[in-house]
């Protein structure tokens, strides 16, 4: 495999493989408790990155995915199946004694995805991820975390990932306690929207049959209890489960050179009916938060009956 060309601003650590996530998530468990936590900056980076090699995609776990996603079985990878390699990486960067906010509780706000060239069943494959573009929201603060994949004999990566994470908080951007709150838009009229694309139904039995295949076990998928202690009323569907799912209404149309933003909204609260709306060449706006771009698609979950509670909004455009 041809060397990656490095990113002048990390210092990157070899791992000998890929960490565990749900030990991952058992130390960022330990970090949310008093004194036994990490006393973290907010001002603060994380000042390596990690790289893994020698990974690849066996069939039989690509068929496991793209059974509990919804998404057609290929040779080829579909475009977010690498987020499951890397998220792991991740979350070891994310549970760093220097990074500046909690995993735990951390929400997954924003996904771009870059697919440069198609992965395969049994490609081996060299991963490395990193954490940059600390900034202020309304909302508290984000960080990006980016992932890259490559493939043999290639400089550049295959695929690359800005998972961007917030941490809610007061910031220097959040409006006053008294500052009015802005005028919330009319909800579309299912006559103003048209029809759906498709409608999925998903409940805790798939979503757990995800996390076991993703690894993703985070309390607030798999256990009520777990959900509950973060304020949602019943477990929640994964981000990237959704942002999967949504893949599957534009299946044979997505470009071999794409980029897929997702823009993440409400969450869904299992279980759950989603409605799915993908539409094709729409002019360069700005459609519940994301940039759509002419001769792509914009896709959106929507709730049933209530079709301004958005779950997602995805862009897919041809490089």
């Amino acid at each position: 495999m041809s060397t990656p060309k490095l990113n002048p601003d990390v210092a990157f650590e070899k791992l000998p493989e890929v960490p565990n996530l749900l030990s991952m998530y058992g130390k960022a468990a330990v970090d949310q408790v008093p004194v036994l936590g990490t006393n973290r900056k907010a001002d603060s980076m994380p000042s390596i990155g990690y790289e893994v090699s020698g990974i690849s995609v066996s069939a039989h776990d690509l068929a496991q995915y793209t059974e509990v996603t919804g998404l057609r079985l290929a040779s080829e990878l579909p475009l977010t199946y690498p987020f499951i390699l890397t998220f792991p990486v991740a979350m070891k960067l994310m549970t760093s004694k220097d990074f500046p906010f909690p995993a735990m509780g951390a929400v997954h706000l924003r996904n771009e995805i870059t697919s440069n060239r198609p992965i395969l069943v049994g490609d081996e494959l060299f991963i490395r991820v990193w954490a940059e573009n600390l900034r202020e929201h309304p909302s508290g603060l984000l960080v990006d975390m980016v992932s890259e994949v490559y493939t043999p004999n290639e400089p550049d990566p295959a695929w690359r990932q800005v998972s961007s994470f917030l941490s809610k908080r007061r910031t220097s951007l959040t409006p006053p306690k008294d500052a009015p709150r802005p005028e919330k838009p009319e909800p579309p009229t299912a006559n103003e929207i048209g029809d759906p694309t498709t409608t999925l139904s998903v409940d805790g039995g798939q979503i757990s049959h995800y996390a076991e295949v993703s690894g993703d076990r985070n309390p607030i998928h798999v256990s009520a209890v777990g959900a509950k202690a973060f304020g949602f009323p019943n477990t929640i569907a994964h981000g990237m489960w959704t942002a999967a799912a949504l893949l599957g209404s534009v299946e044979g149309d997505i470009p071999a050179q794409a980029r897929y933003t997702v823009q993440f909204g409400k969450p869904v609260v299992l279980p759950a009916k989603v409605l799915v709306y993908a539409r094709e060449d729409v002019a360069a706006n700005a459609v519940d938060g994301v940039d759509a771009s002419e001769g792509g698609w914009t896709i959106t979950a929507r709730k049933p009956r209530k079709l301004g509670h958005v779950f997602a909004t995805a862009t897919i455009e041809e490089l």
